[in-house]
């Protein structure tokens, strides 16, 4: 399994879109890895974890062909994890015109009931409610899909309350990754879950860094330690397995370098955009 994170910010993005603040003008200063997009994951050049808004920035930063984007599994509905209007920029003979290979392809995109409304919503502004070249999919929390390659299953995140936002357990051969982002601490359910998997890597969400604990809707670097030594607790994770960070926001006050210090001790992987990892 492939692993690409193409953004590791959050909603704001690292500098902030609108932003003066310290932690803002340092990124800007030091440029690098300190500059962050929002975030996204590619995995196997097929399937992408949230379609960001700065999707195609990626694909001219990464030299991406998304034409080749089978998959879209969608965490929850907010607009820097999932822009269905720049999704209907792959309709066929209109926006977008194909290879052979990709040529009539059709994609799928696999979310909650949220995510279908907006992407209903998309569909009605450009297209009058007619398309032919996505079929959804609502998935069900603790149900596992076949997604192209992968094993895909929702487990139930914690996030907001009008939502059921999900996060992804992602399986291929005997590979395990879980995608935990949105989420303050996972619900029991998902702990219970999780009892019985294996996991080689860990992603969490890290929203505010080392400046504030977080715990509910997101989590800072104290409540990842705690979900992590909670996954270790239950069996789910051991000395090798791999966990990083991200989703970062200039709310919790550090750069890149600055939050490797800060994650060192626990023996977290700091990402930043462009970051790859085989599995």
């Amino acid at each position: 399994m492939e692993l690409k994170y193409l953004g590791t910010a959050a909603y704001e993005g690292f500098p902030g879109l609108f932003c003066e603040c310290e932690a803002c003008k340092m990124a800007e200063s030091k440029g690098g890895k300190n500059i962050r997009t929002r975030t996204s994951m590619l995995i196997n050049k097929d399937t992408l974890i949230d379609f960001s808004p700065d999707a195609y920035l990626h694909k001219l930063k990464y030299n991406l062909n998304l034409a080749k984007v089978r998959h879209f599994v969608i965490t929850h509905s907010h607009s820097d994890h999932f822009n269905p209007l720049d999704l209907m920029a792959r309709c066929e003979g209109n926006y977008a015109h194909f290879d052979a290979e990709n040529k009539g392809s059709v994609v799928g995109v696999y979310g909650n009931d949220k995510v279908k409304a907006c992407l209903d919503q998309a569909i009605q502004i450009e297209f009058g409610g007619n398309q032919s070249f996505i079929g959804y999919t609502q998935v069900v929390p603790f149900t596992t899909y076949e997604v192209g390659t992968l094993k895909v299953t929702p487990l139930l995140a914690q996030h907001q309350t009008d939502e059921q936002s999900l996060i992804y357990l992602i399986e291929e051969d005997g590979k395990t990754l879980l995608y935990g982002n949105d989420t303050g601490i996972f619900p029991e359910e998902t702990f219970e879950y999780l009892k019985t998997v294996k996991l080689d890597v860990v992603s969490l969400d890290c929203t505010h860094g080392a400046k504030h604990r977080g715990g509910y809707g997101h989590l800072g670097l104290e409540s990842c330690v705690e979900v992590k030594e909670r996954l270790l607790e239950i069996g789910s994770a051991t000395e090798n397995t791999t966990f990083i960070l991200t989703h970062f926001s200039h709310n919790g006050g550090l750069c890149h370098e600055d939050l490797e210090k800060q994650a060192k001790p626990y023996q977290f992987v700091v990402s930043y955009d462009g970051m790859e990892l085989a599995l």
